[in-house]
């Protein structure tokens, strides 16, 4: 499909459909738009938007962040799970003050090179933030492309060519790219979804490769979730929440009673690796530096 009758039908379907979300407000900003995007990654949208609300009203700016010792940033994650994120967006914050003097930069490869950002965020915020002609790549876009272009039921795995697809599918014009990136995505979560596509309202159904061909069961290859309840990230999260709610514990008070002694001494040493908690004289934290 070229990108011309996509963008046509994409950019006014968007401007009426397009959800209200704080990140889309004029002048939200990049810092803004980095940490929603950290925020979004594997997290619905509706549990996010309070989440960030209250991260921004606590830390406006990078400087801000960078600050706080990095418990304060794992606290403050709270329950929004993978909490290696928070983590991350902290080392973030202090590499921007360092080097880029406390603003966000535009340049893709400087993004890149903020601890915890790959393709997909760095080019957000360099579209969505800076308004530069990127490709920007995320699951719902990945299954727009796989259906309306490659007739396909369910992307494959993620790849680097997803970028140069969506890449052939953007106007010219940076401020349209932006829209239809935007726009796909949209379309992938609330129209294009996963388990039952709304195909009678999709502005692109006429033209929909997938559609056309009858909507084929195509094989889904793509890499499942392990399942969350009984997992060694169950247990992590139990370790997290039990050091933000009752703070620094001996290391074998913590989760005593948890039903599986070696799952819990797993999740402590797993979290001591990814430097989420530290331990002194015996005793477990957050991370203080």
């Amino acid at each position: 499909m070229p990108a011309l009758p996509l963008a046509a039908r994409l950019i006014p379907w968007f401007a009426r459909e397009k959800r209200d979300l704080p990140w889309r407000a004029p002048g939200f900003g990049a810092w803004g738009v980095l940490v929603s995007e950290f925020m979004l990654q594997q997290t619905p949208v509706n549990r996010v938007i309070p989440h960030l609300k209250a991260w921004l009203e606590r830390w406006p700016t990078p400087t801000a962040l960078a600050a706080d010792p990095p418990a304060e940033a794992v606290k403050q994650w709270a329950n929004l799970g993978y909490p290696r994120r928070a983590l991350w967006l902290h080392r973030a914050a202090v590499e921007i003050r360092d080097r880029h003097d406390g603003v966000v930069p535009r340049e893709i490869d400087a993004l890149l090179a903020l601890t915890g950002i790959g393709d997909y965020t760095a080019r957000a915020v360099a579209a969505f933030a800076y308004g530069d002609r990127h490709p920007v790549v995320d699951t719902n876009t990945r299954r727009v492309i796989a259906r309306a272009v490659q007739g396909r039921a369910q992307p494959g795995p993620p790849h680097r060519r997803d970028l140069t697809d969506m890449e052939a599918l953007l106007p010219h014009d940076p401020a349209d790219a932006a829209v239809v990136n935007a726009a796909a995505m949209e379309l992938g979560a609330v129209v294009c979804t996963a388990r039952s596509p709304r195909c009678a309202v999709c502005p692109l159904e006429d033209v929909c490769a997938w559609v056309l061909a009858g909507r084929p069961d195509t094989p889904d290859l793509r890499r499942r979730q392990a399942r969350y309840e009984g997992s060694d990230r169950q247990a992590r999260g139990a370790v997290l929440r039990a050091l933000r709610e009752r703070g620094a514990q001996p290391q074998d008070h913590v989760l005593a009673d948890w039903p599986d002694a070696l799952q819990r001494d797993r999740a402590i040493l797993s979290l001591l690796d990814d430097g989420l908690v530290e331990v002194e004289h015996g005793v477990l934290h957050l991370p203080r530096s």
